[in-house]
């Protein structure tokens, strides 16, 4: 077996084109980036976990109320900010990912959802997601959480993760243990030879699967699933728990 290849990425992509649209009414005059959770536009949140984690810059993909979005992120600085423009098309997660490659070195980069948001365990998620990807074997390095103990979640999971930390999506009707956290490590190699356009991440996710090379690992802390008006309170109420 070949010796573990590790090198934590130092670029990120940060998917904020979305229409957010079972957060309505919240994100009919704003991007789903912008809603605030303690004062605090999600965006900020995983921005600010980057810059922690040392990523040098971040392409964040913009599309529903993009001005917005431009003007809030403009003045910063940790990371560099570079945006993938989407006004014109919204191209899906897949879609936005493969625009946005092309602003970055041909390396793994971290994937980050500007929704996902979570309690830290003792050490960072991030960090442990640098410090777990081996270029050598793994494609996709996803980060789960346990679906019994996130906040503002009630639904059937998304993966099943053996010993060795490889992954299965769930199928019909089972009922997974894990979903994805919107958090992960990617190698330019999930890409190539995918379609131009409008696609999700899901098949590439699959097709990774099916070589052997999509791997978890599981979230230390909680995940909070802001994905609805109602989710925002139990996620407020989740951090006024965790600092008192």
């Amino acid at each position: 077996m070949s010796a573990p290849i590790h090198s934590t990425p130092k670029t990120a992509i940060v998917l904020a084109a979305g229409l957010g649209a079972r957060m309505r009414p919240l994100t009919d005059r704003r991007p789903k980036a912008l809603v605030e959770v303690m004062g605090r536009p999600l965006i900020d949140y995983a921005l600010d976990r980057l810059a922690a984690a040392d990523i040098s810059t971040a392409v964040v993909n913009l599309h529903h109320f993009a001005d917005q979005l431009e003007a809030h992120l403009a003045s910063r600085t940790r990371p560099k900010v570079i945006f993938s423009d989407e006004r014109e098309q919204l191209l899906s997660t897949g879609g936005g990912v493969a625009k946005a490659l092309s602003q970055l070195e041909a390396a793994p980069f971290f994937l980050l959802n500007s929704d996902s948001l979570w309690l830290e365990g003792k050490t960072s998620n991030l960090a442990r997601l640098g410090h777990a990807f081996d270029a050598g074997r793994m494609d996709a390095l996803l980060l789960l959480a346990p679906a019994a103990t996130t906040i503002g979640y009630d639904g059937s999971g998304d993966y099943f993760m053996d010993a060795h930390c490889t992954l299965r999506r769930r199928l019909g009707a089972e009922i997974a243990p894990f979903i994805y956290a919107g958090a992960a490590i990617l190698s330019p190699k999930l890409f190539e030879d995918a379609s131009d356009g409008i696609f999700p991440l899901t098949p590439l996710f699959d097709r990774a699967q099916e070589k052997g090379r999509l791997f978890g690992l599981a979230l230390e802390g909680q995940f909070l699933h802001v994905g609805t008006p109602e989710a925002v309170s139990a996620a407020e109420e989740a951090i006024r728990r965790a600092r008192a």
